[in-house]
């Protein structure tokens, strides 16, 4: 059944808002955004849908149809985190609940609204389909309350509601490229600056997104250790460079000057995030070069670095990594996002892309018996909304 034939049986009317946000993939600039570094994700075409219609009052009713949840809570109870009937809301419901809180603190109008959401980004992979909806509903809010405020703020806003109101730290870039993703680029994103360009993606190219069937697993331990070895390298740097902040600051060529000095696995941790930034600055030339050949090879040079001195892949992403290089077409490969599971990211030549989700698909399942969920994505505007009409 269309999605607006479902709205009108569970609201008894017409949605006249359609909002749609993407999931993004990041192409390079993994585990820098907390050392301040530059990033190139692209917004991808799967996306999150809304269909809603503003309702009297301060009560906001959603329909999950992927989940057939329904979840309602009134605007006035936001701090409670409660459902009209007091009971804590579903953790699904904590996003647009978060939202809706961020940017009334913010002092803009979010009116009570009848909802359905549904989507075709797959969870847990680390396509950023939290980031999706939470931006999404910003989208609703804006188009049911008149204002209008730039991409990047109400990035900032929908941030703001995961780290502080769902409890989940991220950084900025999940947001932004949701809400500012460019039709057929990527987009390199200075984290530290916010500032931002478009990048064309290679022409006759193609991204394919390969689930390795691995759900991430990203301990807070895990991921903290991590971390607090960048901090620990910035503070033991300051002895040689005094106005390090962070790991951002330091050269790849001075850091192997000094990088004896630090424990060996502060160093490689740090190694890792210093070469990675620097590659994400060869990658912007690249790609304004539209040499898919260096990008790719970045690419796979990333994958090495996560691999061999952060330690954040698996057995499964390894073996995908492995059989996509050897597939014809293929420029470059490497695990996307957090690790521990979930996915890599291809460019592929565009002619051979067809024949190499057929092989990866095939050799994947020889190789490790799991199947993988394969996806040929293209880069996607940002989210946006129009008004539907009977």
């Amino acid at each position: 059944m269309e999605a607006r034939e479902v709205f009108f049986q569970k609201f008894k009317g017409q949605a006249t808002i359609l909002v749609r946000a993407p999931g993004r993939v990041n192409l390079l600039g993994e585990h820098v955004d907390y050392n301040a570094g530059p990033v190139i994700p692209m917004a991808i075409d799967r996306q999150v849908t809304l269909l809603a219609k503003p309702t009297a009052g301060d009560t906001v009713t959603i329909y999950a149809r992927d989940l057939d949840q329904i979840v309602i809570f009134n605007l006035s109870q936001l701090d409670r985190k409660v459902d009209l009937d007091g009971f804590p809301l579903p953790s699904w419901g904590l996003y647009p609940a978060g939202v809706a809180r961020s940017l009334r603190q913010a002092d803009l109008e979010v009116r009570g609204a009848d909802i359905l959401i549904t989507s075709d980004i797959p969870i847990g992979t680390g396509l950023s389909s939290s980031a999706a909806v939470e931006v999404a509903f910003g989208v609703l809010w804006s188009e049911l309350g008149g204002w209008k405020i730039e991409r990047l703020e109400l990035a900032r806003l929908c941030q703001w509601a995961e780290n502080e109101y769902v409890g989940v730290s991220c950084g900025l870039m999940d947001q932004f490229a949701s809400a500012c993703g460019v039709e057929g680029h990527a987009l390199y994103f200075d984290t530290r600056s916010l500032e931002w360009e478009p990048a064309p993606l290679p022409g006759q190219t193609a991204i394919v997104i390969a689930d390795s069937g691995v759900r991430r697993s990203l301990a807070d331990s895990t991921y903290n250790e991590r971390r607090a070895a960048c901090e620990q390298a910035v503070e033991l740097l300051r002895q040689y460079k005094p106005e390090l902040e962070t790991l951002r600051d330091i050269k790849t060529t001075e850091f192997m000057a000094y990088s004896d000095y630090l424990p060996p696995e502060v160093s490689v941790r740090a190694e890792h995030v210093v070469k990675e930034i620097a590659r994400v600055e060869s990658a912007l030339g690249a790609l304004n070069r539209g040499d898919a050949a260096v990008f790719g090879a970045l690419m796979f040079a990333g994958h090495a670095s996560l691999r061999d001195l952060y330690e954040v892949s698996t057995p499964e992403l390894d073996t995908l990594v492995e059989i996509a290089r050897q597939l014809p077409g293929c420029y470059g490969a490497r695990l996307t996002g957090a690790g521990f599971g979930g996915c890599t990211v291809n460019l592929v030549d565009e002619n051979a892309a067809d024949e190499f989700i057929r092989q990866l698909q095939k050799q994947y399942v020889q190789a490790t018996g799991r199947q993988s969920q394969i996806y040929l994505c293209r880069a996607s505007q940002g989210a946006a909304a129009s008004q539907l009409y009977p």
